[in-house]
């Protein structure tokens, strides 16, 4: 079992910045590839923001966040890290981390833990 707790979402003016984390407990955080989602309201389906190997040495982006937001981990803290630069409105949804015992994925529903998400709103 892996327990998964985001925190550093909050209010931002578009164009500011936020920082995401996410810390694990449970088993060994670093057999464990990562994810970041999003849910913005009214009814959308989660969709993949950003996704990182296991060693750190791979990673991948939505290309509506590519160049903005840069996604890390540090094992040695079991921390994965979501930076968010030039945040537009759009931006503006519930932030989730998600762990995948086995690949890499984009897919919501492929992935084995969920942590409870952080609220993360862009003003104009």
């Amino acid at each position: 079992q892996v327990q998964l707790v985001e925190s550093g979402g909050g209010l931002v003016q578009a164009g500011g910045s936020l920082r995401l984390s996410c810390v694990a407990s449970g088993r060994t955080f670093s057999s464990y590839a990562m994810g970041w989602f999003r849910q913005a309201p009214a009814g959308k389906e989660r969709e993949f923001v950003a996704a990182i190997s296991r060693s750190g040495g791979n990673t991948y982006y939505a290309d509506s966040v590519k160049g903005r937001f840069t996604i890390s981990r540090d094992n040695a803290k079991n921390t994965v890290y979501l930076q968010m630069n030039s945040l537009k409105p759009e931006d503006s949804a519930v932030y989730y981390c998600a762990a995948n015992a086995l690949v890499i994925t984009t897919t919501p529903s492929r992935n084995d833990y969920w942590g409870q998400g952080t609220q993360v709103t862009v003003s104009s």
